[in-house]
């Protein structure tokens, strides 16, 4: 492979549109075939189609009658999505692969016109092509649109600063109005991914008397964080059990070692090594080699590194060790940082790509690493996909389906036993399980056609239903121990 093609490959025109094709493409197809089984999912899920068939606007419910732990702001953008579409797949899924685009969008804008085309095709790359992006841009999960609102308000800071102006009356609106859409998807850990970054910035431009700031202000913050405290209020006030469920297992209980699985410090800094490669290694080799171009004096890459600049590496840092202090952990949870490491990566590019010597390594670097994201994450998830279909993944997808159609044909009145995988209540567009106890007394008083209940359990079931048959509809077996098989019972 030459040189030459290399550096052809990576300044064509045509290049940004085939990663872009290719980015939308993997965020589409990564997580198919569709289900709620796992990470999760019904849980979030849950919380639109309660919204729609119950009018719970403000405290939804789990599917296994707990209190639900997320603010709601996701959950109407889906009730909202769903009321346009009529689709649960779509609503559940497009304000995530949406939020996932836009960032796409505009971390190339930002990177090309900051640091030049072949760094906004970088940056564009780097988000697009990695273990992460694809795999979240249409899971059910508030991950996605939380990242996309915390890459918003980082990049107005990193606006304020690049271009040294002052804070407005307007931008601080707009700040309140951000931080306030972040507190309604996931709470203060907003606070995590930029306060300490913030932070740090802070004290630099003080030891230095800049004239430009990241701070806005304490306003927006606090008001914003008073939107979520009056939800929270509410909460324990009107919710049974939000208090404990909430406020002490899901918020307070993440700083202890107790209630959430806990994880070393490390926990992250090795996955995102792993899940950001190979934009990660390609990140270390030119911190590398602009340290070895300046003789190994580090004190100078600080003195040089633009203000700009140094706001991403405090973003992107300040949110790994804050991230990494707290005893919960899981991969998904670090994903806001990845937006700014891909803008600090296009830096990185335009910045040593002012350099002569090292100017034709770096883009055959680039291009190798471009290369090897292509097949590495489009591998991955061809192979995920792949695996999700021979692995009968979507089993519960299919028998909910199937049950749906044979209910709405035979006009049948159907429940759902209790069972352990919370997802078959969506598939089955039911708001809540039925107890054995019950289901029997209401079958044999003749209020139900039909019963979907766990096939290991049917039989003893069976025995206490009054003419009661097995329908031929059942779930496929799924591989990977994913659950239970389920049958429907007709009379």
């Amino acid at each position: 492979m030459e040189l030459s093609w290399l550096e052809n490959f990576l300044q064509s025109k045509r290049t940004p549109w085939v990663v872009a094709g290719l980015t939308i493409l993997l965020f589409t197809i990564a997580n198919l075939p569709w289900q709620l089984d796992d990470y999760d999912q019904a849980k979030q899920a849950f919380t639109s189609f309660e919204m729609i068939e119950e009018g719970h606007w403000f405290y939804e419910r789990t599917p296994r009658e707990h209190v639900a732990t997320k603010p709601p702001l996701v959950g109407w953008i889906s009730a909202g999505v769903f009321s346009l579409t009529r689709s649960w797949d779509v609503a559940w899924r497009l304000p995530s692969l949406l939020a996932a685009i836009a960032i796409s969008v505009l971390l190339f804008r930002a990177a090309r016109l900051a640091y030049g085309a072949i760094a906004g095709l970088i940056a564009l790359s780097a988000f697009g092509l990695n273990l992460l992006s694809p795999r979240l841009a249409t899971l059910v999960r508030t991950d996605m649109p939380l990242a996309f609102v915390i890459f918003l308000i980082g990049l107005l800071i990193w606006r304020k600063i690049r271009e040294q102006e002052a804070w407005k009356p307007r931008d601080r609106i707009y700040m309140f109005a951000l931080l306030a859409f972040a507190m309604l998807i996931k709470g203060p850990i907003v606070y995590a991914f930029l306060l300490p970054g913030i932070a740090l910035f802070e004290w630099r431009c003080r030891r230095h008397a800049c004239r430009y700031s990241a701070w806005c202000g304490w306003w927006p913050w606090l008001a914003s964080l008073s939107i979520f405290l009056l939800w929270v209020i509410g909460g324990i006030l009107s919710q049974p059990g939000f208090f404990d469920e909430v406020v002490m297992r899901e918020f307070i209980g993440r700083f202890g070692e107790t209630i959430h699985r806990s994880q070393p410090l490390y926990f992250y800094l090795p996955h995102l090594l792993h899940k950001f490669a190979p934009w990660s290694v390609l990140m270390i080799a030119l911190a590398l080699a602009d340290l070895h171009s300046r003789k190994w004096q580090l004190r100078s890459v600080f003195r040089k590194m633009s203000p700009e600049t140094f706001w991403l590496l405090c973003w992107s840092m300040g949110g790994l060790i804050v991230m990494s202090l707290i005893p919960s952990k899981r991969v998904d949870r670090i994903f806001p940082i990845v937006p700014p490491l891909c803008l600090l990566l296009a830096a990185q590019t335009g910045n040593i790509f002012a350099n002569e010597q090292l100017r034709t390594r770096v883009r055959r670097w680039s291009a190798i690493a471009l290369i090897f994201s292509i097949i590495f994450a489009g591998g991955y998830a061809i192979s995920k996909v792949v695996s999700g279909y021979r692995g009968h993944r979507d089993a519960l997808v299919l028998f909910g389906r199937a049950v749906r159609h044979e209910a709405e044909a035979h006009r049948l009145r159907y429940e759902v036993v209790s069972a352990k995988d919370e997802g078959l209540l969506l598939y089955l567009r039911r708001t809540h399980f039925i107890e054995p106890d019950r289901a029997i007394a209401e079958w044999n008083r003749g209020n139900l056609d039909a019963l979907v209940a766990p096939a290991e359990t049917s039989p003893a079931l069976m025995r206490e239903l009054h003419d009661a048959a097995l329908s031929q509809l059942r779930s496929n077996e799924r591989k990977e121990g994913q659950g239970r098989g389920y049958v429907l019972i007709t009379r």
